[in-house]
C-alpha cells in the first residue's frame, strides 16, 4: 500500500520493521531454493526435518557455503518441520559458560520432556578450540543435534573431534534460476511485497545479477528498490509502483554492470585485465578488477588468473611475484569477500608495475613441443639411478661427477640425451631480475659446456 506523500509500508505495517529476507525465510524444506544435492530423499538433511526419523535424525552437521546460501534457513527448516526445539547462538557474542547452559538445558529437555534440541551455531570458525571443546559432551552424547554454520573451510577452523562427530555437508552458492525464484516469491507472498509492486524484467536480470548467488543480498535489494519506487511513485497512482532497473541502481548505490559471468563480457573483461597487466598498466588493470568486484565475478577465479600471469608475464624478471599472488589467493580464500578485493588490488598493482619476462614460459613451452615431437632420447646413463641391486652393473651413474666437491659447485658435464645436446629452452631476458640471470647463466654454460 502507498500512504499520504508517498511513504512506503510495503508488506504491511506490522511487517515493515523485519527485513524481507527474514520474513521469506522458508518454513519447510519444500520451499528452500537451490541446495538440491543436499535436499534429495533420503539425504541428511531430509533426515534431519523427518519427525519420524529417529536414528537419522541425530546426527550432528555443519554447513559450509559462501554467505546467503541458506545455512541459517536450513537449521530453521529442519526445525520447524521435525517439531524439535530450536536454539540459537552466535560464535561472535556466545561463550563457553552460553555453551554449556545451552548443554544443560537440551539434556534436562530431553530427560523430562523427552523433547530434543538443535542448537545452530552461527559462525563457529569464530569460536576458539576451548569453546569448541565445550560442544562435545552434548554432541558425543546426544543432548544436542548441532547445526553449526561456517564461511570458511572447516578443516582449518573446526577442531578434529567435532569434525569427527559431524557430517560435512557443502551448500553452493544460488543460481540464476533460484535467486528469480526467490525474487519472485517475494514480490506474490504475502510475507513479502504481496504483489504491492511490479518488477520489470530488467530490475529482475539486474538483481539476479547483483545478487551473485546471495540470496539474502538479492532480497535486500529487492525490498530496497521497490522502496525507491514507492517513494517516486506520483500519488494520484491507482496501480502498483513498477520496480525499475534505475531503481535498482539508485537503491544499491552501485552501476548496472553488463557483465555476464557465464557469458562473453566474463572472457572480455578477465582477458582485458591480464593484457593490462601484460601491459604495465595498472591503472586499466585496476579499472578491469573493480568492474570484475562489483559485478560478483568469483574471487578465486581472479586470483588464480593473478598467480598464473606472475608465473606466465613476470616469471623471474620479479621472482616476488608469483609469492604475492599466491598470497593474495591464500588471503582471498581465508577473508572472503568484500574485503578480499583489498589484496587482489595490492597483487594487481605489484604485477603490474613489475619487470615482466615470459622467458620461463617460452621455456616449458619449447621443452613441451621437443617431447611431444618425440625428440627425447635415453637419460645419459651416469644420470640414472644407481641404488637399486644391479644398477652398477648396467653402468648407472659410472662416470657422475658430484659438484659439490669442486669449488664452483659447477663441473663440465652432460645432462641432456644426446640427441639434445646444446639445445637451449631458457632464455632469459634483459628485464628486472633476470639481468642478473642472464650473466650468470652465461657463465655457467661456458663451464658445462667445457
Amino acid at each position: 500500500m502507498i500512504s499520504s506523500g508517498g511513504a512506503s509500508t510495503l508488506g504491511g505495517a506490522g511487517r515493515a520493521q523485519t527485513p524481507l529476507a527474514v520474513r521469506m525465510r522458508p518454513v519447510s524444506l519444500d520451499e528452500v531454493a537451490g541446495q538440491a544435492h543436499l535436499l534429495r530423499p533420503g539425504s541428511p538433511i531430509v533426515a534431519l526435518a523427518d519427525p519420524d526419523a529417529q536414528a537419522p535424525g541425530t546426527v550432528s552437521v555443519i554447513l559450509w557455503g559462501p554467505p546467503g546460501t541458506g545455512k541459517t534457513t536450513l537449521a530453521q527448516a529442519i526445525a520447524r518441520s521435525s517439531g524439535r526445539r530450536f536454539v540459537e547462538l552466535s560464535a561472535i557474542t556466545a561463550g563457553v559458560k552460553d555453551v554449556r547452559e545451552v548443554m544443560q538445558e537440551a539434556l534436562n529437555q530431553r530427560d523430562l520432556y523427552g523433547q530434543s534440541t538443535i542448537l545452530f551455531l552461527d559462525e563457529i570458525h569464530r569460536f576458539t578450540k576451548a569453546q569448541q571443546d565445550a560442544l562435545l559432551p552434548g554432541v558425543e552424547n546426544g543432548w544436542v543435534i548441532l547445526i553449526a554454520a561456517t564461511t570458511e573451510n572447516p578443516s582449518f577452523s573446526v577442531i578434529s573431534p567435532l569434525l569427527s562427530r559431524s557430517l560435512l555437508l557443502t551448500l553452493q552458492p544460488l543460481t540464476d534460476d533460484d535467486l528469480g525464484l526467490l525474487i519472485d516469491r517475494a514480490v506474490e507472498d504475502p510475507r513479502g511485497l504481496a504483489g504491492e509492486i511490479l518488477l520489470t524484467p530488467e530490475a529482475r536480470a539486474a538483481l539476479i545479477r547483483l545478487a551473485s548467488g546471495d540470496a539474502r543480498r538479492a532480497l535486500t535489494a529487492l525490498e530496497a528498490s521497490a522502496g525507491v519506487a514507492v517513494s517516486e511513485a506520483p500519488e494520484e497512482s491507482d496501480g502498483a509502483p513498477a520496480v525499475t532497473a534505475e531503481h535498482v541502481a539508485q537503491a544499491v548505490d552501485r552501476a548496472l554492470l553488463r557483465y555476464d559471468r557465464q557469458g562473453d563480457e566474463h572472457y572480455d573483461v578477465i582477458s582485458a585485465f591480464i593484457k593490462s597487466i601484460r601491459g604495465s598498466d595498472v591503472d586499466a588493470a585496476m579499472h578491469y578488477l573493480a568492474r570484475m568486484v562489483e559485478a560478483g565475478e568469483d574471487p578465486r577465479f581472479i586470483a588464480r588468473r593473478l598467480v598464473i600471469s606472475a608465473a606466465e608475464d613476470i616469471g623471474l624478471a620479479d621472482p616476488h611475484a608469483l609469492q604475492i599472488a599466491v598470497a593474495a589467493a591464500d588471503a582471498v580464500a581465508f577473508i572472503g569477500m568484500p574485503e578480499g578485493r583489498i589484496p587482489l588490488a595490492e597483487a594487481t598493482a605489484y604485477l603490474a608495475t613489475a619487470a615482466k619476462s615470459n622467458a620461463a614460459y617460452n621455456a616449458i613451452n619449447a621443452a613441451v613441443a621437443d617431447v611431444k615431437a618425440g625428440r627425447m632420447g635415453p637419460v645419459p646413463k651416469h644420470l640414472r639411478d644407481a641404488h637399486y641391486p644391479g644398477a652398477k652393473r648396467l653402468g648407472h651413474g659410472r662416470g657422475y661427477v658430484y659438484p659439490h666437491d669442486h669449488d664452483l659447485g659447477v663441473v663440465p658435464q652432460q645432462y641432456l640425451p644426446d640427441e639434445l645436446q646444446g639445445r637451449r629452452y631458457y632464455e632469459p631476458k634483459q628485464h628486472g631480475a633476470e639481468r642478473d640471470i642472464a650473466a650468470r647463466l652465461e657463465r655457467l654454460r661456458r663451464i658445462l659446456d667445457a
